[in-house]
């Protein structure tokens, strides 16, 4: 009798470790909700309203010399052969013109990704103009 008091309780002590650990198995049940967030900047899909989660940029737009300037974080953005240049300082072969700009607001970091777009709609010298204009 008392062998198989033993036996009985080894038996029920390897059953409950077998349901202890078989108790923590978890199923893999996946919710689809349509959509994923945006993991770069953590906002909404890029089909849905923003409600002010998106990060907001204001560019000055020189369209005489193609150059954008960010006033808040102190740095241009100019043209050079092929590519884009950022830096806190215009290369001396560049003047700007004070006045001559339009703001431009936009929700990127990289504001000559829609240079095509502004360099149609802002054609260089055509600021002067609409500035006589206003000014009557």
């Amino acid at each position: 009798m008392k062998h198989s008091m033993v036996k009985l309780l080894i038996f029920l002590s390897c059953a409950s470790i077998i349901f202890a650990f078989s108790a923590c198995k978890t199923t893999g049940v996946g919710i689809n909700i349509g959509w994923q967030p945006d993991l770069k900047t953590g906002g909404p899909p890029p089909h849905a309203p923003a409600h002010g989660h998106r990060a907001k940029y204001t560019y000055r737009y020189y369209p005489s010399a193609s150059v954008y300037f960010d006033s808040s974080r102190k740095v241009y953005f100019w043209l050079q052969g092929d590519n884009w240049t950022m830096s806190a300082s215009l290369p001396q072969h560049i003047r700007l013109t004070l006045g001559n700009c339009v703001t431009i607001d936009m929700d990127t970091d990289k504001p000559y990704t829609r240079f095509k777009e502004h360099k149609r709609k802002y054609p260089p010298g055509q600021l002067k103009k609409k500035n006589k204009k206003w000014a009557k």
